[in-house]
């Protein structure tokens, strides 16, 4: 195994994993997509990962690492930690070699992703939720592995996992798209970063490599500018399979010297990209698939003209979380608004608010009031979504006109946090 220090993928390895993978993982198409190249008025590829056998690219690496392992290093089983899609890597890479293996998530992680688990498992795995975070996760799994004598099996910053991720860029590559001018992949923890990037700076070295992370929990920019990893000091946990506190050691030793720009995506883009392509093109995606995607509303002048290739790194959604991304996308385009709202406290003063304050297109979508004795004015917290977002000022001067106006809470986060 390479050192854990100045660490940089080779190649011949890199290629030994595409071999040893063509029998296990799907070649997943590279494909150009008609209605973004539209959009973006470029060529853009999509690499559709999301429709990989455990719909996430995390069944390469956790199969090429437990692959390289002797049978003598594997008779206590493996462990690891995750969020969702490496778990669900390490159990479909458990079942087909037979090799046990228990495996932490945190207590949030979404119910389908835990079910997957078990289910391309089998008997060969057992699932322990524990902690609210993948770091906390992270830590019970080492010190099970350090208790049982089980091989612990990093989510990504392990030469193995890398080498086993870099197969993606491989597969780019082969499909034989012509010269790529820009490559936007996600950053979680940094595997999938470290091993694509070192590929293309060998193999196509005039692309330029954008890594893309969640603004909530934009671990690798934190470590570029502190110069070394360092964990954040907390996390957005909504795009949970990028939702990483600190990026690893060896994939920030590669990506520092690979990555020619890495930009924070905010949550909410991400959530109205996500229902854009459920909508419009019928792909369902995780947050974490979409974050590339999302990247382009914020590329736009850079990406026109080019042939763009867009890593979509998987499409483990859990269904129950749709009302969630729908709220943070109309928020993230100012279209949703919450209040508090004063109103005399007698008889028709709600229908006056909804006659003399309210929009045509405007719709009350939330509405929490309690009448309290010997008060001249209640309030009550009001929930408002909005046709365009320039509808918000006119309906703010209304509101102010009529003595209505309180507080506009999406300006207040600490009080804000308690609805969304």
């Amino acid at each position: 195994m390479e050192t854990l220090t100045c660490y940089r993928p080779k190649l011949e390895n890199i290629q030994k994993a595409h071999e040893l993978l063509k029998t296990v993982v799907l070649n997943t198409p590279t494909e150009k997509h008609r209605g973004y190249s539209e959009k973006y008025n470029a060529e853009i590829y999509f690499k559709r990962e999301d429709l990989q056998l455990v719909r996430s690219y995390k069944l390469r690496g956790a199969y090429n690492k437990i692959c390289s392992l002797s049978s003598t290093s594997l008779e206590n089983g493996v462990v690891c930690a995750s969020a969702g899609n490496h778990a669900q890597g390490v159990a479909y890479a458990c079942r087909q070699l037979e090799v046990h293996a228990c495996i932490f998530m945190p207590i949030t992680t979404p119910q389908q992703k835990v079910l997957q688990v078990r289910m391309f498992g089998g008997q060969f795995v057992e699932v322990v939720l524990l902690g609210d975070t993948f770091d906390d996760s992270l830590k019970a799994a080492k010190s099970y592995g350090e208790e049982k004598q089980a091989i612990f099996i990093h989510p990504f910053d392990d030469p193995k996992i890398i080498e086993g991720q870099a197969t993606v860029a491989c597969e780019i590559l082969d499909a034989k798209i012509g010269n790529i001018d820009i490559l936007i992949l996600p950053i979680g923890g940094g595997g999938l970063a470290a091993g694509v990037s070192s590929v293309f700076k060998l193999l196509s070295p005039n692309t330029k490599i954008i890594g893309v992370e969640p603004a909530g929990a934009a671990s690798m920019d934190h470590a570029l500018q502190e110069g070394v990893p360092k964990a954040l000091s907390s996390v957005d946990k909504f795009i949970d399979g990028a939702a990483v506190k600190c990026v690893g050691a060896l994939t920030f030793d590669v990506c520092k010297s690979t990555l020619d720009q890495v930009i924070a995506i905010p949550e909410g883009l991400v959530c109205k990209t996500m229902l854009q392509l459920y909508n419009e093109y019928a792909m369902v995606v995780e947050p974490a698939g979409a974050l590339s995607l999302a990247a382009l509303e914020l590329l736009k002048t850079e990406v026109k003209g080019k042939r763009v290739v867009c890593i979509v790194s998987g499409g483990n959604n859990d269904i129950s979380r749709t009302e969630e991304i729908r709220e943070r996308a109309l928020l993230y385009e100012e279209l949703k608004h919450y209040f508090i709202v004063n109103f005399p406290q007698r008889a028709g003063a709600l229908r006056e608010f909804v006659i003399e304050v309210l929009g045509e297109t405007d719709n009350i979508v939330y509405f929490q009031y309690t009448r309290k004795n010997n008060r001249e004015k209640g309030p009550a917290v009001v929930g408002i979504e909005l046709k365009q977002a320039e509808d918000l000022a006119p309906l703010l001067e209304r509101m102010k006109a009529n003595n209505n106006f309180g507080q506009h809470l999406n300006e207040q986060p600490d009080l804000f946090h308690f609805l969304v």
